[in-house]
């Protein structure tokens, strides 16, 4: 365990513990203001991240900062965004389970240090990884669970709705449900104006 978030990330950016050291461009460590009491997590970065090394910051990304300020969230004001896997996967596949287990250290660290209220698992492979293995997007969406303390939900990828656009109301309530949780536990993600 490291105690300082910039200790952190200095140490998961000389990281080589899988493959996907080997054709990254960038480690993308994650974003956001260090005191979140919400975490957005992802499976892992694409090319766009890749290059940038900023977590969802494709069109995806962009999908998902409009539906973040839809319910007074951004990722430079008020929550924190990683991924399960700091590289990106060769043409964007799964991140394979031994590339999930040699990563999933560095996002344990990050969750210690950010000691957030709130989890949103974006898709199906944080959900599993996250939530429970058995976690369906389509029928659990939306759905409150809570572990060690902390309320996790999962909700639709961003990547999957530029894919299926039929599903965005079905995410943007799950998003609409997440600003009623941060309302109800969260002390100051909202401040004492925005959101209320």
């Amino acid at each position: 365990m490291i105690n300082d978030l910039q200790l952190l990330r200095e140490h998961c950016l000389q990281c080589k513990q899988c493959g996907l050291s080997e054709t990254r461009t960038h480690v993308v460590f994650g974003v956001g203001v260090p005191n979140a009491e919400v975490m957005l997590i992802g499976e892992g970065p694409g090319e766009q991240e890749d290059l940038s090394g900023e977590p969802f910051v494709g069109r995806g990304g962009q999908l998902l900062d409009k539906m973040l300020f839809a319910v007074d969230l951004s990722r430079k004001q008020n929550i924190y965004i990683a991924n399960i896997v700091k590289c990106r996967p060769p043409q964007n596949r799964d991140p394979l389970p031994e590339e999930q287990e040699a990563c999933i250290g560095y996002l344990r660290n990050q969750v210690q240090l950010l000691r957030p209220k709130i989890i949103v698992c974006l898709g199906r492979i944080a959900a599993q990884k996250l939530i429970k293995p058995d976690f369906k997007v389509t029928k659990e969406h939306g759905v409150w669970f809570e572990k060690s303390g902390v309320q996790m939900m999962g909700t639709y990828h961003p990547a999957a709705l530029l894919r299926s656009p039929s599903s965005k109301p079905a995410a943007m309530e799950d998003f609409f449900g997440l600003r009623e949780k941060v309302r109800e536990i969260c002390e100051h993600t909202y401040g004492d104006e925005t959101g209320k």
